[in-house]
Formats: C-alpha cells, sequence, structure tokens
C-alpha cells in the first residue's frame, strides 16, 4: 500500500493511493486519522481499503509530508561506501545521527528554500525507513519487523553551516523533504535491493543500490533503539551516495529554479523545485 496524508478542501486526512485515485481512510475511519494510527493498524486499514472505490482522484489533492507531529526523524550521515570514500571520512564503528526537525521538511511538489544568507544549498537524496512498532532495545535479527514501511527523502544540507554544525546546516526551515508517500514494508521484503537516483533538473547526480549501505536498516533500527524509544510514524533517513554537490569537480550548488528528484525502485519519485527564500 501507498499510504498519504493529503489535504483536500481545507481539511487534513489520511489515505491510500490506488492506481490513480485516493481513498480517504480518516473520513471513513476517524480513528485512523493520523499517519501514526494508520501505521500502526495497517491490517485495518489494509481491510477499509479494499475495494472500496477511491474517494478522490490523486491529482485533486495535496500531498503532505507523511510524517506527524508526535514523531522524530533521525538521520544517518556518511552510511554509503561510496560517500565515504569521496568525503574521505573513516568508518565510525556505530552510525553517526542527528535529527532534522519539522520545520526544516517540505513534502512533494512543494519548494524547498535556499537560505538568504548561503549560496553552498547541496542535495542528498536517502532511502527512509518508518517505524511501524514502538521499538525499545531491538535485537538486530528482528529489527526489520518494526519497520512499517519506506519512502525518499531529500537532505538538503547548508554546507557552509554545516561546516561548523550538522543541526545548523541540516534544519534551515523548508530545507529538506519527505515523500511523496509510504509504501508499506509487504512491498519491499528487503530495502538492501533498492537502487536510489537523484537527479538536478534532470541530469543524474546520484546512483547507488542500498546494498552499499555502510550500517543497514536493521542495524541502524537496532541501534536508535537503545538510545530512545522509537514510536510508530519515527522516519530514520539511512544517509546518501557519492554524487552530491560539493564534491564536484566544479562543485554545485542547488538554486532558484532548479529541480530536484529523489527515485527509489519500488517507491516513486520525490521531486521539488528551489526557490529562493524571500
Amino acid at each position: 500500500m501507498k499510504l498519504i496524508k493529503f489535504e483536500t478542501q481545507g481539511k487534513t486526512s489520511t489515505g491510500v493511493v490506488v492506481d490513480s485515485g485516493v481513498i480517504d481512510i480518516g473520513r471513513h475511519a476517524p480513528h485512523l486519522g493520523t499517519m501514526q494510527a494508520m501505521l500502526s493498524a495497517l491490517d485495518e486499514v489494509r481491510r477499509l481499503a479494499g475495494h472500496r472505490p477511491a474517494d478522490y482522484p490523486l491529482g485533486q489533492v495535496s500531498l503532505l509530508a507523511p510524517i506527524d507531529a508526535a514523531n522524530r526523524m533521525f538521520c544517518v550521515g556518511v552510511n554509503y561506501k561510496s560517500h565515504a570514500e569521496e568525503t574521505g571520512r573513516e568508518v565510525s564503528p556505530r552510525p553517526s545521527v542527528f535529527i532534522r526537525v519539522h520545520e526544516s521538511i517540505v513534502p512533494h511538489e512543494t519548494p524547498i528554500i535556499r537560505p538568504k544568507v548561503s549560496t553552498r544549498f547541496d542535495f542528498e537524496g536517502e532511502l527512509a525507513a518508518v517505524v511501524g512498532q514502538t521499538a525499545h532495545l531491538v535485537p538486530e535479527r528482528e529489527a526489520l519487523q518494526y519497520v512499517a514501511g519506506y519512502s525518499c527523502f531529500m537532505d538538503g544540507s547548508v554546507r557552509d553551516y554545516q561546516k561548523f554544525s550538522v543541526t545548523a546546516g541540516k534544519n534551515f526551515d523548508r530545507s529538506g523533504a519527505y515523500g511523496p508517500w509510504i509504501v508499506t514494508a509487504d512491498e519491499i521484503p528487503d530495502p538492501s535491493r533498492l537502487t536510489l537516483t537523484s537527479r538536478l533538473n534532470g541530469n543524474e547526480m546520484q546512483h547507488s543500490g542500498t546494498d552499499m549501505l555502510i550500517y543497514p536498516v536493521p542495524l541502524i533500527l537496532s541501534y536508535l533503539s537503545e538510545i530512545t524509544t522509537l514510536i510508530p510514524g519515527d522516519v530514520i533517513a539511512t544517509g546518501t551516495p557519492a554524487g552530491v554537490g560539493h564534491r564536484r569537480d566544479p562543485q554545485v550548488w542547488m538554486k532558484h529554479g532548479d529541480r530536484i528528484e529523489v527515485e527509489i525502485t519500488a517507491i516513486g519519485t520525490l521531486a521539488n523545485t528551489v526557490a529562493d527564500e524571500q
């Protein structure tokens, strides 16, 4: 299933995308009107969707980032062998993790914002894993059982701020993107068998199999569950492969009017234009 948060006629709801239509789960079952609730009750969502006709055409709703205010977004830095090589970074025995705040994220087809204070605005395409069950001290061998689904993430990075502070460089307002939906894990039984491609203005910038992750999804989730109790809807962005703008010669920075796309097999494409901060 493809799970979404969306807005239509001034109301926010949750839904399932079927072909080119949307089944409004939040309207048919108000107790499932949050992403967290849907992820906690996937069997019920699946029954509700069943053979029910679509309530709206997909093109007539505005997609929202599929995350609730109660959830957190954990991001892993330098997690592809190719990216570690291009940055010259040594591989740590444990994942390097930072957090992105909600204000830094926009949904599919909403402009990301290049801040006034910097021209060094970079792209990072990533696979995101979404937690589906409360998870604390989860063994790595069991970790995939706690994943409800997967999505695309664009970790927009303000590089001149990031060199002083990862938190600062990764949390400018509306600098990253998440979506367009969550594809449930039953459709992606092995997240290490996907292919990620990032394109800037139609030009391929990043291309890698997710089998090149240094720390795979089960290890990351298990590790995070040692630190904090994960809850349904929490997002784990798993890192980016080689090809980012600041490691190119010449360097490539996103600018006003650009279009950045992150495509992952079995999930789809997250696409956003770039706009200058007003």
